[in-house]
């Protein structure tokens, strides 16, 4: 007998389980433009209202879930095991972070109005936000993951362990 394919990342492999996540972050950060060329022209039917819906409850949980994963987990364990030039990185991208979570809150209450029916005047920000969340994804990507090879086995169970719980914690 065959077998199927993973229909997701490992959950043994925090870097997989990471850039899984960034392929969501550029879905629904890019939903989120295509969203806001929808509205312009068919105002928030009923395909506008399930498309906010979706970025919503992408960023407000799992996006949240993911910078934890990184800020709690990933970035100690690398700072440990690193140098100064990724040590640096680190601490660019945490802080982007910060600027990501402030965006999205600039962005959240259209998407709100969206998927309530109501409002059809797109934020100015769903450019900013889309384009500055996937090219944070691309930096990490870049400058950090490829170092989680520094981590020793067991730091890496344990971070997957992390991400893990964080996700089935009730």
């Amino acid at each position: 007998m065959k077998t199927l394919p993973p229909t997701g990342p490992r959950i043994d492999d925090p870097i997989e389980m990471l850039r899984a996540c960034h392929e969501k972050v550029r879905r629904f950060a890019t939903l989120a433009q295509r969203l806001r060329d929808h509205v312009a022209v068919h105002g928030a039917d009923a395909e506008a209202r399930s498309a906010a819906e979706a970025v919503l409850r992408y960023f407000d949980l799992a996006a949240v879930l993911h910078h934890e994963d990184e800020e709690c987990d990933l970035f100690p364990a690398l700072r440990e095991a690193g140098d100064a030039a990724l040590v640096q990185a680190i601490d660019q991208l945490h802080a982007e972070h910060e600027v990501l979570t402030q965006t999205w809150q600039r962005v959240r209450p259209w998407l709100l109005a969206v998927a309530q029916g109501g409002q059809v005047q797109a934020a100015p920000e769903v450019d900013a936000f889309a384009q500055s969340y996937c090219r944070h994804a691309d930096r990490e990507e870049a400058e950090i993951y490829p170092h989680a090879g520094l981590l020793q086995a067991e730091r890496t169970r344990a971070i997957c362990d992390a991400m893990v719980a964080r996700r089935t914690q009730p």
